[in-house]
């Protein structure tokens, strides 16, 4: 397997719901977090910046596990507490590509989930095809790469 992209998401008082727990709808937006970073940073380190430009998302899986609590007992005056996104890239199509991620509360796996994204050409409001350098990028993360 390659490597994974690791991601640390402060969590927000505003995650929560009203058993307290981080809400089902907020799990998504971890994922995107860890998933910009990948991309965006990743990608712009690699000197790959075109994912920037444009990706939408096709559909969405989650698995929910176990709940997540803010946790107070992780948090300090400093800093709120997080959970831990390992993400990597599971598929790589003509002009898709599948990225799964596992969500940590401390040690425990807490939840699964799988997005397929499409590049898309937001002049022509149309998708597009995985250029060379952005399938090189992605496959460093992907079957039998070996990530940054």
């Amino acid at each position: 397997m390659s490597d994974r992209f690791v991601y640390h998401c402060t969590l927000r008082w505003s995650d929560l719901d009203a058993y307290g727990h981080v809400n089902n709808s907020r799990f998504l937006t971890l994922y995107e977090e860890a998933r910009v970073a990948l991309m965006f940073a990743g990608g712009r380190a690699w000197g790959v910046g075109s994912f920037a430009d444009g990706v939408v998302i096709r559909r969405h899986e989650v698995d929910y596990l176990r709940p997540v609590d803010y946790a107070l007992g992780r948090a300090t005056a400093e800093a709120a507490p997080t959970v831990r996104i390992e993400l990597w890239v599971e598929e790589i199509r003509a002009a898709s590509f599948t990225v799964a991620y596992e969500l940590f509360d401390g040690d425990v796996l807490a939840s699964r989930a799988r997005s397929v994204l499409v590049p898309f050409d937001l002049t022509r409001q149309a998708p597009r095809r995985i250029s060379a350098e952005e399938r090189q990028f992605l496959l460093s993360y992907g079957p039998g790469g070996a990530g940054a």
